[in-house]
């Protein structure tokens, strides 16, 4: 598609950070997690010459350590989406005085199924 304010923008000029749209959803793990095993993966590929069983362990070290982070981020993903459902599903929809309330709660109850969903297909992608 045709953007006519970045066409006429100089050559080799980007637009401003706050205009950058990032596809798809937030990352799992933050960026300074992310960036701490990348660095050590980064030292060890760059030192296998030298000391290539080293290097292994480095390598096997950073893995661990990502795979670990993964599984506790993914762990209070968890929680926070069970958290935000698991406690309206106790109270009966006879129970409830407003049809508002229902329709509120059959949005979150949507929205924490959508999140699951998204979650889900992610990690069958990797």
């Amino acid at each position: 598609m045709y953007d006519q304010t970045r066409a006429q923008q100089p050559a080799g000029q980007s637009r401003p950070p706050t205009e950058r749209r990032t596809p798809g959803p937030e990352p799992l793990l933050p960026s300074a997690e992310r960036e701490q095993v990348l660095q050590r993966l980064r030292h060890a590929l760059n030192t296998f010459a030298d000391t290539p069983h080293d290097a292994l362990a480095e390598a096997e070290s950073a893995y661990d350590e990502a795979t670990a982070q993964l599984v506790s981020a993914l762990a209070a993903r968890r929680e926070l989406l069970r958290a935000a459902w698991a406690d309206q599903g106790t109270a009966t929809a006879a129970e409830s005085a407003e049809p508002a309330d229902l329709t509120s709660q059959s949005d979150e109850h949507r929205n924490a199924l959508r999140q699951y969903r998204e979650i889900t297909q992610r990690l069958l992608q990797l």
